[in-house]
Parts: structure tokens; sequence; C-alpha cells
């Protein structure tokens, strides 16, 4: 039986290192001709159980702690997603966080602030549905919401400039790369949704009583952006995939195709860690040995006092 390795080529979903994006160039839908939705939920089923076994390798090894996120336009399914693919993780070792419109609180800190209060401990998964991103996408849409973050010298919408923007992408860099070198894996997904896909969940979730409420007037404004947003897309992924963190951009036109190849990338960028369980030493072994016996040793359980 083919696994979802042999069916995805995870590389081929990078956003090269110093390369310019244009997302016009990656497909939104699956193009193979080898899978098919039933096919590819028996793998994701199969990947649950894998993930399960590699977060207690992860717990275990205690080096790395994982950083997973998602960004996308409306209705590309990251909650989906999160829903079906990280199932398998114990809740315990895994935390989901979803980033909102920013808070008079968190305006009052720099914007890295309230992410790195969600960041993964070692042996931790932390997911973020949007993420320290947003602050280069839905801002980069509306500069305007740049001044509530009263930044020393940038006071007007004419200091919004090219050069802010690139001097932000190097603070993103240097932030992940901090990560990075204290053990913090980043894995950063942009589920890549057509227009016309989109417009289609749009209507079913308007048509469907039980999905009304995850549509908002507010989607058909941002939609309204769509080429602004793709733009802003384009220059964030190009700026700042890296070879330590790189991006995925996942064809996300067919939910069952997304959600297996993120699942297989999560695969791949566990087993290149080579986690492993604490080795055992002859003491311990010694220790364990002599726990046996008295437990062997043991006939029925202690009685009662009476």
């Amino acid at each position: 039986m083919l696994t979802d390795k042999d069916l995805i080529r995870t590389k081929d979903f990078i956003a090269k290192p110093g390369k310019a994006v244009d997302l016009r160039d990656w497909a939104t839908d699956y193009r193979g001709r080898e899978l098919n939705k039933p096919e590819a939920e028996q793998l994701l089923a199969a990947s649950r159980l894998k993930l399960a076994e590699i977060q207690d390798k992860l717990y275990a090894d205690n080096r790395y702690g994982v950083l997973i996120i998602l960004q996308a336009m409306d209705a590309a399914g990251k909650d989906g997603a999160i829903k079906h693919i990280m199932s398998g993780f114990n809740p315990l070792g895994v935390k989901v966080y979803s980033f909102k419109t920013p808070n008079a609180t968190e305006l009052d800190h720099d914007y890295f602030w309230r992410h790195e209060l969600a960041l993964p401990a070692r042996g931790e998964i932390a997911i973020h549905n949007r993420s320290h991103y947003e602050n280069v996408l839905v801002t980069r849409v509306h500069p305007e919401y740049i001044l509530n973050e009263h930044i020393p010298g940038i006071d007007s919408l004419k200091k919004v400039d090219r050069a802010f923007w690139k001097d932000r992408f190097r603070q993103i860099r240097r932030f992940e790369k901090n990560l990075l070198a204290n053990g913090t894996i980043v894995l950063k997904f942009f589920l890549h949704l057509s227009p016309k896909e989109q417009k289609r969940r749009f209507l079913e979730r308007i048509d469907d009583p039980v999905k009304n409420w995850k549509f908002s007037l507010a989607d058909l404004r941002e939609r309204a952006r769509w080429d602004d947003y793709q733009t802003a897309y384009n220059e964030a992924i190009g700026a700042t995939s890296t070879e330590g963190a790189p991006w995925y951009i996942v064809p996300a036109d067919e939910k069952w195709f997304a959600r297996l190849a993120i699942a297989t990338i999560i695969h791949d960028r566990f087993d290149a860690l080579r986690l492993r369980f604490p080795v055992v030493s002859a003491e311990q072994k010694s220790e364990l040995a002599k726990a046996k016996r008295v437990l062997v040793s043991e006939k029925g359980g202690k009685k009662r006092k009476k």
C-alpha cells in the first residue's frame, strides 16, 4: 500500500528561501491522479496514530518545542485542519491559540508580545491559528491599524512605507531565528485557496443554518480586497521563508488533500529531529530490576487492618 510520503512530495510545497513568491504560480487544487478523498482519509487516520507516537517521543526527548503556524484567507480550512489533524495529539501537550484583533493591553506591548506568551515549552506543541504574521498581512492591507500601535516615529500613514515593511520582515526573521537557536521548531503553513472556492464556501455558510455563525459581513468586505491580500502574502512569504523556517504553500481547494499534506509535512519535520526516548543507565536498569522483583514477589494486595 502506498503511504502518504509516497504520494505527497513535501518539498514541492516549500517557498524557496530568497526567491520572490507569486501565488498565481502555485496551485490551489490537487492535480495528482494517484490519490482520492477516501484514500486520503484512510491515510490521515493512520497519520493521527503516528502523530501520537511522535508526540510521546517529543515530550520524553525534552529538547524541542514545536510551533505550528496556520495562515490563510477566510474559509480556507484552518479550523478544520486543526480538528482533523491535531486530534491525534494528546491535548495535555498541545495548546491552540486563535489570534484576533489585538486589544488595548496587547497594543501597549510590541506586536510579538502576545505571541511570545503562547510559545511552546520544550516537549510541547503550540498551534497558532493566525500568528505574528497578521502584523504584515492585515496591517499591510489596512495600514491605518499600525497607528494604533503607537510606535515612536510612526505618527502618520506616510511613514508606513516600504522601508517600514522591509524592517518588519527583518524583525520577523530575527524573531524566528532566535526561536530556532533555542530549540523551537517553526512550521509555517499557508493554505492556498482560490477565490472561486472561497465563494462556494461562503455561500454554503449562508445557506446552511448550522454554519450561519461562521459567516460575517466583514468576511465579504475583506474578500473585496482579495488582490491586496494576495500581494501582502506574496511579499510576506517571499521575505520570511528561510532555510530554518520555510513557508509551505499548501493547495486548499480540497480540504482532504490539504489536511493530509500538512500531516505529511509535520511527519517529515519531526523525523528530521531524530527524537529519542531517554537512554536508561546501568544503575537505573538495576533499580528497575529490583522494583520488578519486589512487585513479582507480592502475593495479592495488602491485607486491610481490622
